[in-house]
């Protein structure tokens, strides 16, 4: 009976350790992190957050702590997004390339006229086709901002979860499903002249699968911003 009191004992400690560590991820980070700046280790911190920034600190401590915010990966879809408006940009090049030739053909239709009668029908052309590849100029400019925006938002998201998986390469990182898991932090720092200044960062951690190989992806928690407020 004792015994089995004592192993029961010892997994609830475990279990409780377990959640303790599991539910408060900020204070190992931030204990590492603002110990980093002390000692102005900037090797360290550049592994901790995604942009590190150095500080006078005497103290700190948190203030605010948001409950953990989890949603799906993003990359799959923000990789599918930039692939999408790729191929609509790459498809538009023809259009926007025949309407060019026909602007140029009225064009020279319009130098090579002899008559006003001739010059005013070759006017009407060039005016029409002018319009018509300013239209398709537009629209392809659209599509390749389009294109643009989704390639620096897929590469953003792709650098995050480099960053918290702790790797440099990974062949099929676009394609890995999961979760993606959200703190938001408040910090007071005070300095060594006992000056507080508060802070807010974000905490970001992603746990991902690559399902055609089985393979499973936890990151470390990781800051992706650090702010004055």
């Amino acid at each position: 009976m004792k015994k089995t009191s004592l192993i029961v004992l010892s997994a609830l400690l475990v279990l409780f350790t377990f959640t303790a560590c599991k539910s408060n991820p900020e204070k190992g980070l931030l204990d590492r992190y603002f110990n980093a700046i002390t000692l102005n280790d900037m090797s360290t911190l550049s592994t901790m957050a995604l942009e590190p920034m150095t500080m006078e600190v005497d103290s700190w401590k948190v203030t605010k702590v948001s409950e953990e915010k989890i949603e799906p990966a993003k990359l799959p879809d923000l990789n599918t997004q930039e692939m999408e408006f790729k191929k609509k940009m790459e498809a538009h090049i023809e259009p926007v390339m025949k309407a060019k030739d026909a602007l140029d053909a009225a064009k020279d239709e319009y130098d090579t006229a002899r008559t006003g009668g001739a010059r005013g029908a070759a006017k009407v052309k060039v005016d029409a086709a002018q319009k018509a590849y300013d239209e398709e100029y537009s629209l392809h400019n659209e599509l390749k901002k389009g294109y643009n925006d989704a390639k620096a938002a897929a590469q953003k998201e792709e650098d995050i979860t480099y960053f918290s998986l702790g790797v440099k390469d990974l062949a099929s990182i676009r394609d890995l499903k999961g979760t993606i898991h959200n703190k938001d932090v408040e910090v007071a720092v005070t300095d060594k002249a006992g000056a507080v200044k508060n802070f807010s960062l974000k905490m970001i951690m992603y746990s991902l699968k690559d399902e055609a190989q089985n393979l499973n992806h936890r990151g470390r928690w990781v800051i992706t911003k650090f702010t004055a407020i």
